[in-house]
């Protein structure tokens, strides 16, 4: 186990930081942190997460620019142009555009996976398990 950079005395429910550290301690285990980004850590996400099973897909057939092109994508549509990228009208100056987005990093790398699927043809690369639409609106509908 590598060594976390400072002692750890365990968490404090009074500490004005408890919910920081708290999630951080959440997030640590058997996840990406600043401690933990190898290859090998295990695909133990949601399942239609890139932590979970549909994470574990292989790119196949995709060039480097194919990629790159994914990404800015990603980032336009997070930044709220879809239009521009459902109209296949976007370029890459197009992300130095002001937005009147707070741009959710995050959101751009969900976004540009959801971009590769789609080059690749496999978009939603859902595992079986993962319910659908259908099945949600049934079981909201249910529920009421």
């Amino acid at each position: 186990m590598k060594k976390i950079h400072k002692s750890y005395d365990g968490l404090n429910m009074n500490d004005e930081n408890f919910n920081k550290e708290l999630n951080f301690a959440l997030q640590s285990i058997n996840g990406s942190s600043d401690y933990q980004n190898d290859r090998e850590r295990p695909y133990n996400g949601q399942p239609h997460t890139d932590h979970g099973k549909r994470g574990k897909t292989i790119v196949q057939g995709l060039t480097m620019r194919d990629i790159f092109d994914c990404f800015v994508m990603g980032y336009l549509e997070a930044s709220g142009n879809s239009d521009k990228v459902r109209e296949n009208k976007w370029r890459y100056n197009d992300v130095y555009n002001k937005s009147e987005f707070d741009i959710d990093p995050i959101a751009v790398g969900q976004r540009m996976m959801c971009n590769i699927e789609k080059m690749m043809k496999i978009f939603p690369n859902l595992p079986d398990e993962v319910p659908s639409v259908e099945e949600l609106i049934d079981h909201w509908s249910e529920e009421k």
